[in-house]
């Protein structure tokens, strides 16, 4: 005698694709918010860079990069370095994501005192970047750059050839300021978070939980900042 197995109309439910318990994607819920706001993120980045494009290419002249940013501040160093310090700041904020990567590997393998570590480079790494922003933007402040401000000898800060312009040095100083201290705060919310996540490690959270997912997640969001330096680096530095 065969005996036919019932299915109630409760397990049925339980089976299907919209019954809930299922991670969409196979992606943890907390790591997909995170992508979402990240992504969300971009768009105001974007907008923000897509404008000082617009300007930029759209103006008869422009501030050249290579004559404004050719000091390096705490130093007797005032002309013909240009890009050097803002490339020891890019240096080291990479560095940062770097050991970020290594906090993340180590937390898979569940090693604490590994990811507490490199946490501890992390937020350092964090502070040095902060800190070289804030001797960029003094010594910006000092040549009378600024927002809303005209800086003298504007022929200084302009190509051989090229007529200088009080408009477009004020364009660039407002959305430069802007942008880069946009994302200086980006930079200062994520060392604070760092700070925040390395409590919890050296306090045992995570390995209780049995996951470091956390560091994983907070790591996206340094990934993020780091990657929107490297156009931020592009747009304001080098073209």
């Amino acid at each position: 005698m065969s005996t036919t197995a019932v299915t109630s109309p409760i397990d049925e439910v339980k089976s299907t694709p919209w019954s809930g318990g299922k991670e969409p994607f196979s992606v943890e819920y907390g790591k997909m918010m995170m992508w979402f706001f990240l992504l969300s993120d971009a768009f105001t980045f974007s907008s923000l860079l897509i404008a000082y494009g617009a300007l930029r290419f759209s103006s008869t002249s422009w501030p050249a990069a290579d004559h404004i940013f050719q000091s390096v501040p705490l130093t007797s160093i005032e002309h013909g370095a240009p890009l050097v310090f803002v490339g020891i700041m890019t240096f080291i904020l990479i560095m940062s994501s770097v050991t970020m990567v290594l906090g993340v590997e180590a937390g898979h393998r569940g090693a604490k005192k590994e990811v507490a570590w490199w946490l501890v480079a992390t937020v350092i790494g964090g502070f040095m970047f902060l800190g070289c922003q804030a001797l960029e933007w003094s010594h910006l402040f000092a040549e009378g750059f600024g927002w809303g401000k005209i800086p003298e000898h504007l022929d200084h800060f302009f190509p051989h050839g090229v007529e200088p312009s009080a408009v477009y040095t004020q364009q660039f100083a407002n959305l430069f300021f802007t942008i880069t201290g946009f994302h200086g705060f980006h930079v200062f919310s994520g060392v604070i978070i760092n700070i925040i996540i390395l409590i919890n490690v050296l306090a045992g959270t995570y390995e209780r939980r049995g996951s470091y997912l956390m560091v994983e997640k907070v790591g996206l969001y340094w990934h993020f900042v780091d990657l929107v330096w490297v156009f931020v680096f592009t747009f304001f530095y080098l073209v």
